[in-house]
């Protein structure tokens, strides 16, 4: 589900399950273990996190969730927290290289490194949860205000729409575009760049630092609500809907 291929001192890591790389509690639980391990793994200076196929990240994996209910959302959430925290507090340079689709998760997924570099075409970026008819993980929120600052971050989140790599550049979403071809090499470079212009614990202290804010706000965190408001969209019908009109005129089955 996800593979680790080290280029010097950088870790690429490809998500590689199914058509679009969508998020379940296995992907989940792979990219948390992933991750934690190349924090502490010796000769791994940096990692690159990019999608096998088509697609970063098409998100959540939503036909899991609607089959699963309650059992399943309540073992899901969790792991989807603990991939988005893996990312987002590894102590190392995280560049990623968005080569497709970044979609719901998977653009919180993208918001969570540190640097974040989209291929040039017709892959598009956001955060469209709410049209989904499901409210944010509290972690995936924090992450986005973190990234884009509260107002871009409220503006993105209450439009819930995606964006094509040049609007997505503008709101913040990514930092720089890149032709698709040359995706992969920009991302290591930047990458090797990071690891290289900065003595490797003054980078982890520095970040710890700026996150230090969201990390006590998330250590200290519940969300017992956001559980059965997942379990009410799971079973009322809204997410049905929304795949029933997505699928209908070509969309993915995710975007969660």
């Amino acid at each position: 589900m996800t593979e680790v291929e080290v280029v010097g001192g950088v870790a690429v890591v490809r998500l590689a399950h199914g058509k679009v790389n969508a998020l379940d509690t296995e992907l989940c639980r792979a990219i948390e273990r992933t991750m934690r391990e190349l924090d502490g793994r010796e000769g791994v200076r940096s990692v690159v996190v990019t999608g096998a196929g088509r697609a970063f990240s098409a998100g959540v994996d939503l036909r899991r969730v609607v089959d699963g209910g309650a059992a399943y959302v309540a073992e899901f959430l969790p792991a989807l927290s603990g991939a988005f925290r893996a990312v987002f507090d590894l102590g190392k340079p995280v560049v990623a290289a968005v080569n497709g689709h970044a979609i719901a998760g998977g653009c919180v997924l993208a918001a969570a490194c540190d640097h974040r570099i989209m291929a040039t075409g017709t892959g598009v970026v956001g955060v469209p949860e709410l049209r989904v008819g499901v409210p944010f993980p509290e972690t995936a929120l924090e992450i986005m205000r973190f990234t884009l600052g509260p107002v871009r971050a409220r503006q993105t989140i209450f439009d819930g729409t995606n964006h094509d790599p040049e609007a997505a550049l503008a709101l913040g979403l990514v930092d720089e575009l890149c032709a698709p071809d040359a995706l992969l090499d920009r991302a290591v470079a930047v990458a090797e760049e990071l690891a290289t212009a900065f003595p490797a614990d003054t980078f982890r202290y520095t970040k710890a630092q700026v996150r230090r804010e969201v990390h006590e706000r998330l250590d200290g965190l519940t969300e017992s609500e956001l559980g059965a408001l997942w379990t009410a969209a799971a079973t009322d019908g809204r997410i049905q809907a929304f795949l029933d009109r997505t699928i209908g005129s070509g969309g993915s089955r995710n975007q969660g």
